[in-house]
């Protein structure tokens, strides 16, 4: 067992997510091919290796049961959609595609080589629930029960921008560092916190939290 598949089965020990042999090669194999595409592309700032299993899939990974808890909860099991906006590197978009294949994840990108990046890595992993759009958010017209972002923009921008994307019972999900309270201050009245979740990221000393959020009924 190489180092950093030691790290990864540490980390999700430590975050108590049960996935099996093929979802950890897959999660091993997405972090090689962002490492490859960085060094043309500049996907990521990211480029040590320990560094982005911490800061990159530890960090996504930590979201993952959150976001299963709320969907069981809402139940929305099976065939839910999640849009992950501003993803980038498919972070945690492919990550969350990779743990849940039940969800139908859609990574939007306003650059055309990120989105493009999304496609490939949803060949060479063979996740056929994960799609990589080149868009603007504001321009997506699909509606989604689910839209994340992790470090994209402002709370009150991130809900602006993406409300038109919105299921009618749908809920944001925004991972933030620590809690953004001046961002929680500026919101609209018409958008309802429901949920501020601290997250433990294994090997980071950084705060970490989700940041639920609906729209309120009229």
């Amino acid at each position: 067992m190489g180092g950093a598949e030691k790290d990864l089965r540490a980390g999700l020990n430590a975050l108590r997510l049960p996935l099996n042999d093929q979802q950890i090669a897959q999660l091993l194999d997405y972090q090689d091919l962002i490492a490859k595409w960085t060094k043309v592309y500049n996907l990521t700032a990211v480029r040590d290796p320990s560094e982005m299993m911490t800061h990159h899939l530890l960090d996504s990974l930590a979201a993952v049961a959150p976001l299963a808890a709320y969907l069981d909860k809402a139940g929305l099991g099976q065939g839910s959609r999640l849009l992950d906006v501003g993803s980038g590197a498919g972070l945690p978009g492919v990550v969350i595609a990779i743990c849940c294949p039940a969800i139908a994840v859609s990574c939007v990108d306003t650059v055309a080589k990120k989105a493009a990046f999304i496609k490939q890595a949803a060949l060479a992993l063979k996740l056929p629930n994960l799609t990589g759009l080149h868009a603007r958010v504001e321009n997506i017209d699909q509606a989604f029960d689910v839209i994340c972002s992790r470090a994209f923009a402002s709370l009150p921008d991130f809900t602006q921008w993406s409300v038109g994307a919105l299921a009618p019972q749908g809920v944001w999900m925004a991972m933030k560092g620590k809690h953004p309270a001046d961002e929680l201050a500026a919101l609209p009245a018409s958008v309802d916190v429901f949920h501020v979740e601290q997250l433990q990221v294994p090997g980071l000393d950084a705060e970490r939290c989700i940041v639920w959020m609906r729209q309120k009924s009229a």
